[in-house]
């Protein structure tokens, strides 16, 4: 019996490829690359979304005004752009530290969404 299991297991391991596919590894990798997900500010299809609203003191003005913090449209940058965003991270968008495999898997997946459009300049 136990060489019956182990046989098994054996056979899974030689002759499964991989045990997730490459869009369900990106997908993966987009909600959760490094502990916060690209889709909490990004949108789920990277459509760019609000992170949040808030008050700001204008001095000239003397008064508090609403502001808003936006995360931009990913979906329709070239790679490069894509690329360098991940790479050189500033001001509120994260380090995530990906590997290049990572970027090119992000990449695909989320360009997935938006094939027909270039990017917006």
């Amino acid at each position: 019996m136990k060489f019956i299991g182990f046989f098994l297991l054996f056979t899974t391991f030689a002759f499964g490829s991989e045990f997730i596919t490459k869009s369900e590894y990106a997908k993966m990798l987009y909600k959760n690359p490094r502990g916060i997900g690209c889709n909490k500010c990004h949108g789920s299809k990277g459509e760019g979304a609000l992170i949040v609203k808030y008050k700001a003191f204008n001095k000239k003005s003397n008064k508090y005004e609403e502001r808003s913090l936006m995360a931009p449209r990913i979906n329709n940058l070239e790679f490069q752009r894509f690329k360098l965003a991940l790479e050189d991270s500033k001001g509120i968008m994260p380090s995530y530290f990906l590997t290049q495999n990572e970027i090119v898997n992000l990449f695909e997946y989320i360009t997935s969404f938006n094939k027909d459009k270039k990017d917006e300049k």
